[in-house]
């Protein structure tokens, strides 16, 4: 398996913040904002991952991450010279994901619930074509809708309607099978000039191999892409890191738990980071699993 992180885009919603730095490096409470996405392909089982991103911020991310081996990981890097849609992410990356299955997450998509591995695994097990993860949202306009029938089967997704099939938004969470590059090489520009991911999962539907998974109650979708739903994430994770004593997304302990490091390399990297409450984690962490 594959996977992307699109990280692109200009982040102009996100001004002044994002006028000296990517928006994918602002801070959801005590760590980057694209440790969220990462996290979570990790949790999907994906170890060989693209990030995609702007050729000013491409520097920073890779200074962040480097080639991802010290987490068990592969990183390779793209740049996307000018946002070009979501799609866009499987014309760039198609000599990465190279005939396999992948997935692909927006840099700015926050997720979080308990067993949301299992449902991950689901995503992989369910996929016949594509997988999307559908949740609930008071302002399905801003959104691709989704449809579903009696039996829980997708019927119609729409992108930003303005009358709404119904409120199950389609978070920024992606599986495909290996078709997809080819998919997106046949996509034309949407009238906004963009190369909509709507049109990808819209073909995978005419052809019925599009299924949908649900995240009700339990689980946390947040887009953070604006000035609001980056506090309210913020405030979200340091209310469950402080009253629970663990930390959401924290990459390090995710590598260790899952096997791709073991406790000594956690500890290193715990160490380097020592001086902050994040780092002493780590090392607290790889102790007690040592």
């Amino acid at each position: 398996m594959k996977g992307i992180v699109l990280a692109g885009g200009s982040g102009t919603r996100m001004q002044p913040l994002t006028l000296a730095t990517s928006k994918q490096l602002l801070p959801v409470y005590d760590k980057p904002m694209i440790y969220y996405p990462l996290a979570t392909l990790m949790l999907a089982g994906v170890r060989d991952i693209l990030v995609i991103s702007t050729p000013a911020s491409l520097p920073d991310i890779q200074r962040l991450f480097g080639d991802g081996s010290r987490l068990g990981l592969s990183l390779s890097y793209r740049a996307q010279a000018e946002p070009r849609g979501i799609a866009d992410a499987y014309i760039l990356g198609a000599s990465h994901v190279e005939g396999e299955r992948s997935a692909l997450i927006l840099g700015d998509n926050f997720f979080h619930g308990s067993g949301f591995r299992s449902l991950l695994q689901r995503g992989w097990e369910i996929l016949d074509g594509c997988t999307l993860f559908s949740y609930p949202v008071t302002d399905p306009e801003r959104y691709a809708v989704c449809e579903l029938d009696e039996h829980g089967n997708l019927v119609a997704i729409e992108e930003k309607p303005a009358r709404p099939l119904s409120k199950n938004a389609v978070t920024g969470l992606y599986f495909y099978d290996s078709d997809v590059t080819e998919i997106a090489r046949f996509l034309q520009p949407s009238e906004r000039g963009e190369l909509e991911i709507t049109d990808i999962n819209q073909t995978y539907l005419k052809e019925g191999r599009a299924k949908v998974i649900e995240l009700g109650r339990g689980f946390t979708w947040l887009d953070t892409g604006t000035h609001q739903s980056l506090l309210e994430a913020s405030e979200y994770v340091r209310m469950l890191e402080n009253r629970q004593g663990v930390r959401v997304a924290c990459i390090e302990e995710i590598a260790l738990r899952i096997n791709l490091i073991d406790a000594d390399a956690c500890y290193r990297l715990g160490a380097e980071m020592s001086n902050s409450e994040y780092g002493k984690y780590v090392m607290s962490i790889a102790g007690a699993l040592a």
